[in-house]
């Protein structure tokens, strides 16, 4: 084990993660401040408690730092290679005969164990989102009361598509029930109603639920089964959100979970509806960690010219760099949207470019 992972290993790796945990954690805890500055004022006027809108902003932690790690990765790529570099120690590792690719390997390491927490924070955001919006009421200061054609993601794998909402009558028009099974004893079925009307819970103990009209339920065991029967009138135990819970703004695709996400494209896909831009939102959840790696390839040969500039010749190509993959991030996500290119394959197309270029430059440097 001492023969593959050297003292100097070790000395590149420490100074590359050094600069990563401050970039990682700095990035975010500037966007708090300013949201901070912008909105302070509008949660202290609903009166909530001062520990609460701190700890919502430690729960916003790790949307925050989902977009960020890329540029972490490149900022400490791009300092510690081109301190290396300006202090001759990359000249000594070649003359003692470690080539640059070698001398790399801890910072591609680095780059590995990066992409993998951004892959989990993928996953964490849309729980860490929901507890923030919990402690910062947001769904109580949502307004209106009627709300048309939208589709949400529930609980028990259960996707909801509705024509009309009316939080006054508390009532709904055209609702579907779709959840995607596994088999006999856990099948897939697809429950459709004309309309369906809020009952609150009549017992302390009791669960509000709705109350569904003229409709059918179809049971499918598997692709070669259907079962399926018409009511006029079924309780739905498992449909207990609230009329002003669904008044709030649907989840947007950072907030939902990969498998979630992909449950509700097949059913939107499934209605008619285009669905192409959380295709591509879906992807960038696997494009983006996958970029960290990619953008220290890109990174490591870029960062041994920074000799001539200094820190701030870094600072600047770190800067333009993240400017230039946020771009491109932007631009595909519009293009994939509209269907011009595959959108499955849109959210790849910057991390394709920067590592075309990243093994361009590699191939490129001295070693």
């Amino acid at each position: 084990m001492s023969r593959i992972v050297r003292p100097l290993d070790r000395y590149v790796f420490w100074e590359w993660w050094k600069i990563f945990v401050v970039t990682a954690l700095g990035f975010p805890l500037l966007v708090i401040i300013i949201d901070i500055t912008d909105h302070l004022d509008t949660y202290l006027s609903r009166n909530l408690p001062r520990a609460d809108i701190a700890m919502s902003y430690l729960y916003w932690l790790p949307d925050s730092m989902f977009m960020v790690l890329p540029a972490a990765v490149l900022f400490a790529t791009v300092f510690s290679i081109g301190a290396f570099t300006r202090h001759s120690e990359i000249t000594a590792a070649k003359a003692s005969g470690i080539s640059f690719y070698r001398l790399v390997m801890p910072v591609l390491l680095g780059a590995i164990i990066a992409c993998g927490l951004d892959l989990a924070l993928g996953e964490v955001v849309p729980i860490t989102n929901v507890k923030r919006a919990e402690l910062l009421e947001e769904k109580k200061f949502k307004t209106g009361t009627v709300r048309y054609n939208f589709a949400f993601a529930g609980e028990y794998g259960r996707v909801y598509k509705i024509q009309l909402l009316d939080t006054d009558k508390g009532s709904l028009d055209r609702v579907q029930v779709e959840r995607r099974g596994n088999g006999e004893s856990y099948p897939s079925y697809l429950l459709t109603a004309r309309q369906a009307s809020f009952v609150q819970a009549r017992t302390p103990t009791g669960a509000p639920h709705w109350e569904l009209t003229q409709g059918e339920l179809d049971v499918m065991p598997d692709s070669s089964q259907v079962f399926s029967m018409s009511f006029d009138k079924m309780l739905d135990k498992h449909f207990t959100e609230r009329p002003t819970d669904m008044m709030a703004k649907p989840r947007a695709p950072q907030e939902m979970r990969y498998e979630e996400l992909t449950r509700l494209i097949a059913a939107l896909e499934r209605s008619g509806v285009d669905a192409n831009l959380l295709r591509v939102e879906r992807a960038l959840k696997l494009a983006i960690p996958v970029t960290c790696i990619i953008i220290a390839l890109f990174g490591a040969p870029l960062a041994t010219s920074t000799q001539r500039g200094g820190a701030a010749y870094g600072i600047g190509i770190s800067l333009a760099t993240t400017i230039v993959f946020l771009m491109l991030i932007q631009l595909t996500k519009a293009i994939g949207g509209k269907g011009l290119i595959p959108p499955d394959y849109a959210a790849w197309v910057p991390g394709a470019l920067f590592g075309a270029i990243g093994l361009v430059l590699m191939a490129r440097v001295r070693t």
